[in-house]
């Protein structure tokens, strides 16, 4: 059993940025690609054969992705251009383009019709989509009351069917809202927008609470990225907010500075692998006295020393600021995000340090135009080991986080089905595309490792009672020792008898990939005359 009661969110967002994590170990990055004998022989051995007289050759490869902006001197989109038009370089070497998609390729079909993130998982797995994002937490209240009406300005200007899903976020210090699922209603987005609460910012007039502010930013980010992860598709995340608190690092110890330089790393490598572009809109405008402190004056418009625009440009994004017409702003990013080319080459580069970043560049064989992608990337760690006594910070703010918000993770696929034999108990399904199988080795069989959380609320959203645990799962003794295992995997769960409670939220982490599933159900008297959900993807 893991102990989680003891993490509170405020607590987690405030450890991300000034405590260490010593107790979830990062496991080594995958070998270089490169043969590869079976785990019974010893490395650098002639390969022998298997029972059955078969020989086995493993190698690791990995894939870059590139979402390509191409526009002219004067900002307009070019939408023509051809795979040999495009040239692509990985540390100034050279490398060959294995895939190309041209723009507009994975729009969803103009008949289908997407409400939830299991409509878009189901209808159009591939659709790109837009992630609206409303910084209530570092933000003047009168500069988001400006932000509320220039989105709605937007939508209104809109069809009534939006060609991308959208989904509306809104997060404070104290609570992250999905104000809206994914849609391609307009109306219904404007009537979440007008019916979503806006709670005054005091926090972000007191110097005091800067810690909280940009442990909430980082956060943020993690939660969307590890969310979203599951879709393959390009998502566009427009962030409307001022991003970072300001402060002056110079009055910062440098342990803490390396922190946050590390969060940063971590967080442009989690939007990368979650296929997401970052756009920053400050809702401020243009200012003849900046109300956000003597700092964000002489820095970056979002505030800071550590500008937060540059996480937008690191992604491929761009950071909008110092306009009024913030509408017009929007509508720039959701255009973007429609219209990009994918581009996936294969890096020549075997090298496997960690702390060399990677410059990617794309040029073109017009001059005139402007290729806009993400600026390259860092290789990292795989998902640290879960130990259940002492389980690390960032363990927790992945579980919890899960757990307390209503966005629909699905980089795990898993469905959930009540146990007609026992009460107030369920069959969680963990399908064998999101589980990892261990190869065998001389003292252990195959098995797959997950955590699996449950969450109880009220009628008020109050979270009652949460339990994890770490588990694992052998595989049958007749598997073989290695290569893929299409195999899922089911756990029963019973949750305790209160009254009180009406909703259930259980949350499925897998251990060797760090992805997460959750899937929600009603409990309590409502449960017994609602239809069980539709299975959650």
């Amino acid at each position: 059993m893991i102990d989680l009661q003891r993490h509170k969110f405020s607590v987690l967002l405030l450890s991300l940025l000034f405590a260490t994590l010593p107790a979830q170990q990062p496991t080594p990055p995958p070998a270089p690609p490169t043969q590869s004998a079976p785990p019974s022989q010893t490395p650098g051995a002639p390969l022998t054969p298997d029972a059955s007289g078969l020989y086995t050759i493993r190698r690791n490869a990995r894939l870059v992705i590139l979402d390509v902006v191409v526009t002219d001197h004067k900002g307009n989109l070019i939408k023509d251009l051809k795979r040999e038009d495009f040239h692509v370089t990985e540390s100034k070497e050279d490398q060959t383009i294995l895939n190309f998609e041209e723009t507009g390729s994975h729009l969803p079909d103009p008949t289908s019709a997407i409400d939830s993130t299991a409509d878009l998982d189901r209808v159009a797995p591939r659709a790109p989509v837009n992630i609206i994002l409303l910084d209530e937490f570092n933000t003047r209240f009168e500069d988001m009351a400006f932000a509320r009406y220039s989105l709605k300005k937007f939508l209104e200007k809109q069809p009534d069917k939006l060609t991308t899903p959208t989904m509306l976020l809104a997060v404070t210090l104290e609570k992250f809202t999905v104000v809206k699922d994914y849609t391609q209603n307009k109306q219904q987005l404007i009537d979440a927008l007008d019916h979503h609460f806006v709670a005054y910012p005091w926090q972000a007039h007191q110097f005091a609470w800067v810690a909280e502010r940009y442990g909430t930013a980082f956060g943020t980010l993690m939660r969307v990225a590890e969310a979203t992860e599951g879709h393959p598709g390009h998502k566009n995340m427009i962030w409307i907010g001022r991003g970072f608190p300001a402060i002056n690092f110079a009055n910062v110890p440098l342990d803490g500075q390396t922190r946050v330089n590390n969060y940063v790393q971590s967080c442009v490598n989690m939007l990368r692998d979650a296929r997401i572009t970052l756009y920053t809109i400050d809702p401020a405008g243009l200012q003849v006295n900046n109300s956000y402190g003597s700092a964000a004056e002489f820095n970056d418009p979002f505030g800071g020393n550590y500008q937060f625009a540059k996480l937008a440009t690191a992604t491929g994004g761009k950071a909008l600021y110092g306009r009024n017409d913030v509408d017009a702003e929007i509508g720039t990013t959701v255009r973007d995000g429609e219209s990009f080319y994918t581009l996936t080459y294969r890096p020549d580069n075997t090298s496997r340090d960690p702390q060399k970043f990677r410059k990617i560049q794309v040029t073109l064989s017009r001059p005139d135009l402007i290729a806009t992608t993400r600026e390259g990337y860092y290789l990292q760690y795989g998902p640290g080991r879960v130990d259940p006594q002492k389980p690390s910070r960032r363990l927790a703010f992945d579980l919890v986080s899960a757990a307390d918000s209503t966005m629909v993770y699905d980089a795990v696929p898993m469905t959930v089905r009540p146990d007609p034999a026992t009460p107030d108990s369920y069959i969680v399904h963990v399908d064998a595309r999101g589980l990892v199988w261990t190869f065998a080795t001389d003292t252990e069989p195959r098995k797959a490792d997950i955590v699996l959380m449950t969450t109880t609320f009220d009628k008020k959203g109050k979270e009652l009672k949460r339990e994890a645990q770490a588990m694992k799962f052998a595989a049958p003794a007749n598997m073989p020792p290695t290569g893929r295992i299409e195999r899922g995997i089911e756990v029963h769960v019973k949750f305790d008898h209160d009254p009180k409670a009406v909703r259930a939220r259980i949350v499925v982490r897998v251990t060797q990939t760090g992805r997460l599933g959750t899937a929600d159900l009603p409990l309590g008297p409502q449960a017994a005359v609602t239809p069980p959900p539709p299975p959650t993807q």
